[in-house]
């Protein structure tokens, strides 16, 4: 008796791994072929804000729950409009929508974003040699004739063309173009987004892959936001006479980020101005104090992870994406760490204990997601409020 997931018709997608392991599948989405770097995320909701992460740019996703698609899809649960992941991974055929919300299929949604994905995949064998084995580059050939799917030693020859994310900046991809106004808040159930109606700070977010919803909650915790390009020097962002500086998420290697952001980050902190960061905005920020970032074995992908707050000891449940970290050991002394890993000890959060500048690693903004760590939006919005006196 076949399988649960397993399906009769003939394979007409294959997933194909740097060190040349091969899986057999059915294909998702648009036909033709995606690559990037192999991830898993362990939540079981929210695919769809987590397709639309530009976090995930340079990136093939390995969902570990095997339901994908049951809630369907609408045009409210995005992240970016344009920007998310290269791929994905499932391991059942795509489920059919059972929501109130759904306004379309995600085999359908799919193709209209062309997302190239495969099904019928044993993502717990695959999860488990992602864990063993660390990051590595994949790629997804689907075709919907199984009779032209190309050979896998063809496909090897491309997949060896695709770069390492070490070492690989991705933030201008998706950054934004030109500056422009933000005023629209957090969802809300029969009304959907609405626009902020007073204002009583403004915050210039820049931009290096921003995630829509941490947009939406500055203008739910009273901000204007001004959305400036990642690229943007200390006088386009000061000529807008912010209260407090966002430093978005986004993807690739921070350090290479790095090259063009840390020169402004640094500035922004010798004028005192209230700092936040968020995942990638994180990395920055301690990059610009002195600090080092690294690879880690292990990515933090999924909306189950514990951290710590050190102030107390409270546990905060977090959504997190991120393949990056920053090394505890060469934080230098006047920054402190403020919230650490429970899987692993890695630093999640930190602050400067003379300028009012923090971040964290982790999501306090996901939805869907944990609300636990809402709190950094108001700490944010405090400061701006100390600055003004």
């Amino acid at each position: 008796m076949p399988e649960t997931g397993i399906f009769f018709a003939p394979h007409n997608a294959l997933l194909l791994l740097a060190d040349g392991t091969v899986f057999h599948g059915y294909g998702i989405g648009a036909p033709g072929n995606a690559s990037g770097e192999i991830c898993f995320n362990t939540a079981m909701t929210g695919y769809q804000e987590i397709l639309t992460d530009p976090s995930y740019h340079g990136q093939i996703i390995t969902f570990t729950f095997p339901h994908i698609g049951n809630t369907g899809t609408n045009p409210e649960d995005i992240e970016s409009e344009h920007h998310g992941a290269n791929g994905l991974i499932v391991r059942e055929a795509v489920t059919v929508p059972s929501n109130w919300r759904s306004t379309a299929p995600l085999e359908e949604w799919l193709k209209r974003k062309g997302i190239t994905g495969i099904s019928g995949v044993d993502t717990r064998a695959l999860t488990r040699k992602i864990r063993l084995n660390g990051p590595q580059n994949c790629l997804i050939a689907y075709r919907e004739n199984p009779r032209d799917m190309p050979e896998a030693e063809k496909l090897l020859l491309e997949l060896i063309r695709v770069p390492d994310l070490n070492g690989l900046e991705l933030a201008h991809a998706v950054s934004s173009k030109s500056t422009h106004e933000w005023k629209r808040k957090r969802w809300e159930i029969g009304h959907g987004y609405r626009d902020a109606d007073e204002a009583h700070y403004h915050v210039v977010a820049v931009d290096y892959g921003a995630k829509l919803n941490i947009l939406r909650s500055l203008a739910s915790y009273g901000c204007r936001v001004t959305i400036v390009p990642g690229t943007s020097s200390v006088a386009d962002i000061m000529l807008h006479k912010p209260d407090g500086v966002f430093l978005s998420n986004g993807p690739g290697d921070p350090a290479a980020t790095a090259k063009y952001a840390v020169p402004v980050i640094r500035e922004l902190l010798k004028q005192k101005v209230p700092v936040f960061g968020i995942c990638l905005g994180h990395q920055l920020l301690a990059l610009a104090m002195g600090a080092e970032t690294e690879k880690m074995y292990q990515g933090h992908r999924g909306a189950n992870h514990p951290v710590k707050r050190l102030d107390g000891g409270r546990i905060e449940i977090t959504s997190q994406n991120h393949g990056f970290v920053v090394r505890q050991d060469s934080l230098p002394d006047d920054v402190e760490v403020t919230h650490t890993s429970l899987f692993d000890g890695t630093v999640e959060g930190i602050r400067h204990k003379k300028l009012p500048a923090f971040a964290v690693q982790y999501h306090p903004e996901s939805s869907p997601g944990p609300h636990d760590s809402r709190y950094l939006f108001e700490h944010f919005v405090h400061l701006m409020g100390e600055k003004h006196g």
